[in-house]
């Protein structure tokens, strides 16, 4: 059993097995896409394959929609050379159950696999002949939020950003840049409409797309290689609008356990790809159930029916309600809890986590009990129902291989989102106490305490990749387990620091707890585990 147009003639076998096949003519879908595309999506990753395609496929099946999505890749044009184009663009969906069950899906939504590669001139030269037609209506993303950052760690201009601000649209190197030189084509091909549509995990993801736009835009005015009406075709929502959107749905690189079921099955070639990049591809792609695409309904092209497919349409502050109420209390800070704590308990699934009485006790404590009274109701989702599906349904799930040490990357750029936030509704609330909250210094002084890099029984461990190490851990460097220390002069310009917590924890009398907390966790092994069991029982 291949994983191709040829492998998948023979439909029988594919389903004797158990796979949900594409239901749709796909020749006269690709043909009809490639005449008149009205979906690009840039980024050709897990979330992609395991979200929108699928979702494209549903509805494709159901005939909401006659064509499919073309699929372009800016960062690692290896992807689709060694996995997109292999497999005639199809992959397959391995929907992992809380149940048990697995459903597996050939999805054959993408028409198209390009590289937005501006030296590669067939591919680029396609996605500016798309980019100039008058059907296309949309252009979304999922390239992570570094994707649309034009500086380093250090606010510097990036090089290759650097130098397309001066060299213009033609030869463009940069990610935005390349997207930017294709809205400019659309623009010189008569000011024509279209949404830009982020679909990246980070807050306010539309504003990001369109501040780096509108950065190139203006700059390439003023530098004299583009037309000045560019700046006004950016700005006016009427032509290009750039829509927020909030999106959830948790997709783990390829697991190998996956693999084996699918090799029992028969189905061949399907190792994974490490590429040069590093991005880890294979012809699968594993995920949860449960998924959530909330977007601000403004298409100035118009739009094709996908709330038939799940995806919710509303207003941009309805958005940012589904936003916070997500990343700030119902889930992410969750995550990053059974992050830091698994790690330090040397867990290695935050599934097997949700078994431990005392880590459930505390998230259960941190959704419901600290973030759930300062949780706007978005209206379109109910809080108290979202928490009750991540903690029993998401989280537990035996099936998803997640684990702690992927969601502990870059912890210290999400604890002022995660937790900062619900310390400002308290110290901003007529009815609520900011000293009522004792689990979520917990999580910092869990954090402090990872950063040592020794788990709770004395052995060390990596930590996760994050851009602040350098900066935090020479302060917990003095500590040992067992011993004195001074911790509150140690880590006190840790805990002043806004940019980390989103307050200063000394101005909301917090840093005392932390300290405290830490210093019980510090008194050697198993004082972590110790710690818990005293303040979460």
């Amino acid at each position: 059993m291949q994983l191709s147009k040829a492998g998948l003639a023979d439909r029988k076998q594919w389903e004797e097995k158990g796979y949900r096949l594409p239901q749709f003519d796909r020749e006269q879908m690709v043909a009809a896409t490639k005449e008149a595309p009205y979906w690009v999506h840039f980024g050709a990753g897990n979330l992609f394959r395991a979200f929108q395609a699928n979702v494209a496929q549903n509805l494709l099946n159901e005939g909401v929609l006659d064509r499919g999505i073309v699929v372009a890749e800016g960062y690692d044009y290896e992807i689709v050379e060694k996995m997109n184009r292999p497999h005639d663009d199809y992959s397959i969906l391995v929907t992992l159950k809380a149940d048990g069950s697995v459903e597996k899906t050939v999805v054959g939504s993408v028409a198209e696999s390009l590289a937005l590669d501006s030296e590669n001139e067939t591919d680029f030269g396609r996605l500016k002949e798309i980019f100039t037609t008058d059907s296309l209506q949309m252009a979304s993303f999922t390239i992570t939020e570094k994707g649309y950052s034009l500086v380093n760690g250090k606010g510097e201009t990036l090089a290759d950003v650097a130098e397309d601000f001066v060299a213009g649209p033609e030869k463009a190197r940069s990610y935005i840049g390349k997207v930017s030189a294709l809205l400019y084509a659309r623009y010189q091909a008569g000011e024509k409409p279209v949404a830009m549509v982020s679909m990246d995990n980070c807050s306010h993801n539309g504003t990001k797309l369109y501040d780096a736009v509108h950065t190139f835009a203006e700059t390439w005015v003023k530098n004299g290689v583009a037309e000045a009406g560019f700046v006004a075709y950016i700005e006016n929502p009427d032509k290009v609008s750039f829509p927020w959107t909030m999106i959830d749905k948790i997709t783990p690189r390829p697991d190998s356990s996956v693999e084996e079921i699918l090799k029992n099955d028969g189905v061949e070639e399907l190792e994974p790809v490490i590429t040069s990049k590093n991005s880890y591809v294979a012809p699968f792609v594993n995920a949860e159930e449960c998924e959530y695409l909330v977007i601000e309904d403004r298409f100035p092209n118009g739009r094709p029916e996908l709330e038939k497919g799940g995806l919710m349409f509303t207003t941009r502050e309805t958005v940012d309600k589904v936003e916070k109420m997500k990343v700030c209390t119902c889930l992410n800070p969750l995550h990053t809890t059974l992050a830091v704590f698994g790690c330090l308990l040397g867990y290695d699934l935050i599934s097997k986590e949700m078994k431990d009485e005392v880590l459930k006790k505390l998230v259960e404590g941190i959704g419901y009990v600290e973030g759930l009274p300062v949780v706007v109701n978005p209206g379109i989702l109910d809080p108290k129902e979202f928490i009750d599906t991540v903690l029993n349904v998401r989280i537990p799930n035996p099936f998803m291989p997640d684990t702690p040490q992927r969601i502990a990357t870059d912890t210290s750029q999400k604890l002022a989102i995660r937790f900062g936030e619900t310390i400002k509704a308290y110290e901003a609330g007529e009815s609520l106490n900011t000293a009522d909250l004792k689990l979520i210094p917990l999580v910092f002084a869990g954090w402090l305490r990872y950063l040592m890099g020794v788990d709770d029984n004395g052995k060390t461990f990596d930590l996760s990749p994050d851009p602040l190490l350098e900066t935090v851990c020479p302060y917990v460097a003095g500590f040992k387990l067992g011993e004195e220390t001074d911790v509150e002069a140690s880590v006190r310009p840790i805990l002043e620091n806004k940019a980390i917590f989103g307050v200063n924890l000394y101005e909301v009398n917090m840093a005392e707890t932390v300290c405290g907390y830490l210093k019980e966790m510090l008194a050697g092994t198993g004082a972590v585990r110790n710690t818990l069991e005293k303040y979460v029982r």
